[in-house]
């Protein structure tokens, strides 16, 4: 059976988000189903934009809730139910402003260190056991401007290293929906040949 049956990508609908830091789950689900020759439709029942990419053991799906971040989980825990998808089968990919753009994480479990799109599918799925792939986009040095931070558009050399970071995970797709896990981190977590140097803040 696959390790991994559902992929989210957290975001926020519409143009004027597109090309901002939280919408990196996007970014990253739009990627994988390129990569899988999928394509996303809207689907009223799950509050969300769905693929289903049939496989040999069980089907995989796609998801990018439309709900506005803060309620991501009400779009989860629909699919999720309706699929008896269970938590430890589900990787959630999300802006993460505790690592600087180029870096990321792939872990299972944990807090949801003020995540708002986590807080809600932690709170719908009753569960914290789902795995996260969380991409850097880097801190503005101050909690008060954290929602303006990533509401805006990265820095051009800023969206360079975070867009390297996705295509650079998304080697990792196969590794992460049939399991080995530890494969899969390690060679998320491995440090790409050349990262440039970060500008100070």
């Amino acid at each position: 059976m696959a390790m991994i049956r559902l992929i989210v990508g957290l975001g926020n609908p519409g143009n004027e988000y597109e090309r901002t830091r939280h919408n990196v789950g996007f970014w990253w689900v739009d990627g994988a189903a390129r990569k899988l020759g999928a394509t996303l439709r809207s689907e009223r029942s799950y509050h969300g934009l769905m693929a289903r990419v049939n496989r040999a053991d069980a089907p995989l799906f796609l998801l990018e809730p439309q709900t506005y971040m803060n309620l991501s989980g009400k779009s989860v825990a629909a699919l999720a139910r309706f699929f008896k998808i269970a938590p430890s089968q589900m990787l959630v990919v999300h802006d993460e402003i505790d690592l600087p753009p180029g870096q990321m994480k792939l872990k299972q479990g944990g807090g949801v260190a003020g995540h708002n799109g986590l807080k809600d599918i932690m709170a719908q799925l009753g569960s914290a056991e789902f795995w996260r792939l969380r991409i850097g986009v880097g801190h503005p040095g101050n909690r008060d401007e954290v929602a303006d931070w990533v509401l805006c558009k990265p820095a051009p050399e800023q969206r360079e290293a975070i867009e390297a970071c996705v295509e650079r995970s998304l080697e990792a797709l196969d590794l992460l929906i049939d399991g080995p896990m530890e494969r899969a981190m390690m060679k998320i977590h491995a440090k790409p040949k050349a990262a440039p140097a970060a500008p100070a803040p």
